[in-house]
Order: structure tokens, then C-alpha cells, then sequence
């Protein structure tokens, strides 16, 4: 593909029909609403506009169950009335996309301006235990690629693979160039109605539901853990740049406000997560490096709190919040901890 200038939405609107979508529904809420608008005018894809979140999930659902590759598109309020569905694609085994572009909250919070609010959301939303594959691009290229890595993670482990963004980069314009020649993962699972298959919510073993042994629960849990770890791992995206000069400071931060961030490289390390979750041991064996770790995020400490458990040792917060980036807010915040 040649060079084309593209909104952020626009570019994951575009990678989902490079990666096979067949089929979105969605109900319009900004700052993702360019995306169900754009996938409208794609002819080769099924575009249903529903009364809302939950309805367009449960139609997301039951498209995959169908065979197709299906995927919806919210934003942070939208997403919170997705949980329980989550929750039950996860058991039931659905690959399937969902696109987050977060604002700021709680409830309807500030519909244009960008937030990282809902990270802890992606994992704890729903009941239960389930071990999502969450993925958190920062430029339109990025969104454009891993749209299509999300697709491909959806349909290798069988499960819901989230896309987060935020408002700033889905509305963020850049020129890119498209691959068109990247692997598209297919499906290979037969649809719902091909042979003697069903499937359920309830916890269960193969097409069986077995919702009074806790042995097989475990075993169940167990088993859709390795699957998701084995699958994450081969999305282990992440960027790290190590400072030019001797420093004891890795900070750590994501999406749009890692970009900022870059203007800090030449003080501080930086290590950005593309792969939100899970959390592998690269980030482990990096932060050993560093005395001082910081975490800078849109929101009041989420991703700071999963850092500290997994390397179990004190990181400090820089919390960027209202929707709004100040960077000498950012500069004075960091030059009373940078070592």
C-alpha cells in the first residue's frame, strides 16, 4: 500500500478489514465513534449499529460463534457495560477484538479527553478468573499493526483480545505506510452448529458442564491460564531505550503519554509496554538495572500498583489526570526524583 495520511480509529478501521473482520456491531460514543463510521462504508464487512454496549458485544459474540471474525468498539463507559460479556466469552472460549478508547471517568466522565482510567479494568472487569491479552499501541502506525496482532492473538488462544487506545491517539493524524503483506492468523475452529459442539458459561469440561467439581474448575482455570501465557508470549511487544548517560531512573509509561515521555530519554531509561498484560519477565529483568522506578500514567496509580506487585519493591507515581497533558507539570514532577 502506498503512504496515506489516516486518523488514528481510521487506521484500526482499516487493519480490521486487512486482518479479515466480517462482521462489527457497536453503539457510537466518542472517542471511538470514527471507527464504527468508517467500517460502514467497507462493503466487505457487516456493520450493525445496536442500542448499546451490552446488545453489540452479545452480537460480537454470537457472529464469532458463527465463524466470522467479529469485533466492537467502545470507549471507558462503554467498555464498563461489556464486563459480564467479557467475563463469559473468556469461558466460553470466543475469539473476538474489542477496541477501547479510553476518556476520562468514572461514569460519563469528560467524553473528549483522553484517560487511562480503565487498565486495571481489562483484567479484574468481569467475575471470576480470566488472564486477558491486552495490547496498548502509541502512534497511528502502531494502532494499524497491532490491530491486525490483535486479530491474530483473538483467533490463537480463542479468547477476547482488548485494543486499548485513547483519545489522543485515535484522533492523532499521521502519515503511515500499510503492510499489506503481513501474516493473517485464520480461523480454524469449526462454527457453532458443525458437528455434536455447544458451548456454555457455566465451568465445565470439553462440551460437558460440571459445576459442582472443583477439581475440574481448577484444572479448567489452569488450563486457560498456560493457553493465554503461551499465545501472550508471542506478543511480548515492548519498547526500551536506555539512557545515553549513567542514570538509576527507569520510567515507565504507555500510550499517548509515552510520547512525551521521550523527551525525558536523555535523563531517565524509559521502558513502554505494548503488551500491557500479561506482564512478562523482561520488565522484571530491566528494572533490576534501576535503583528508582517511575511510573507515569492517566490515572491515580494502576498500572503503578501491578508494577509494584510483580517486581515487589516501592515505584514512584507520577499521576497525569483531568484529560490534559502539562509537560512542565511532567518536567517539575520528575526533576524531584530523577537519580
Amino acid at each position: 500500500m502506498s503512504k496515506q495520511l489516516l486518523q488514528g480509529n481510521q487506521a484500526i478501521a482499516l487493519a480490521a478489514e486487512v486482518a479479515g473482520l466480517s462482521f462489527f456491531s457497536g453503539y457510537p460514543i466518542t472517542p471511538a465513534s470514527e471507527i464504527i463510521h468508517d467500517l460502514a462504508n467497507r462493503k466487505t464487512i457487516k456493520v450493525l449499529q445496536m442500542e448499546d454496549e451490552i446488545s453489540s458485544l452479545s452480537a460480537v459474540i454470537g457472529a464469532s460463534l458463527a465463524g466470522l471474525k467479529a469485533m466492537t468498539a467502545t470507549s471507558s463507559p462503554g467498555f464498563s457495560l461489556m464486563q459480564e460479556n467479557i467475563g463469559l466469552a473468556h469461558m466460553m472460549e470466543v475469539p473476538l477484538v474489542i477496541v477501547n478508547v479510553q476518556r476520562v471517568g468514572p461514569s460519563t466522565g469528560m467524553p473528549t479527553l483522553p484517560a487511562q482510567g480503565d487498565i486495571i479494568q481489562c483484567i479484574h472487569g468481569s467475575h471470576g478468573d480470566y488472564f486477558p491479552i491486552v495490547l496498548y499501541p502509541n502512534s497511528v502506525a502502531e494502532l494499524y499493526i497491532h490491530t491486525i496482532s490483535a486479530f491474530n492473538a483473538a483467533e490463537e488462544s480463542l479468547s477476547p483480545v482488548i485494543l486499548l487506545s485513547d483519545g489522543y491517539i485515535s484522533h492523532l493524524c499521521e502519515t503511515i505506510t500499510p503492510a499489506s503483506n503481513v501474516a493473517i492468523k485464520n480461523r480454524e475452529r469449526l462454527p457453532l452448529g458443525s458437528g455434536n459442539r455447544h458451548f456454555t458459561g457455566l465451568s465445565h469440561n470439553g462440551s460437558l458442564p460440571k459445576t459442582f467439581d472443583a477439581d475440574n474448575h481448577r484444572n479448567l482455570i489452569s488450563r486457560l491460564r498456560e493457553k493465554q501465557l503461551h499465545v501472550a508470549g508471542q506478543y511480548n511487544y515492548y519498547e526500551y531505550r536506555k539512557c545515553r548517560k549513567k542514570t538509576d531512573t527507569l520510567l515507565i509509561s504507555f500510550g499517548a503519554l509515552s510520547r512525551v515521555a521521550y523527551h525525558f530519554n536523555n535523563d531517565v531509561s524509559l521502558f513502554r509496554p505494548i503488551l500491557m498484560f500479561p506482564i512478562f519477565d523482561d520488565l522484571r529483568h530491566i528494572a533490576a538495572q534501576y535503583k528508582n522506578i517511575i511510573v507515569m500514567e492517566m490515572n491515580a496509580g494502576q498500572y503503578a500498583h501491578e508494577i509494584e506487585r510483580m517486581l515487589h519493591r516501592e515505584v514512584t507515581l507520577i499521576p497525569v489526570l483531568g484529560g490534559r497533558i502539562n509537560l512542565e507539570e511532567i518536567k517539575n514532577a520528575l526533576s524531584g526524583v530523577i537519580t
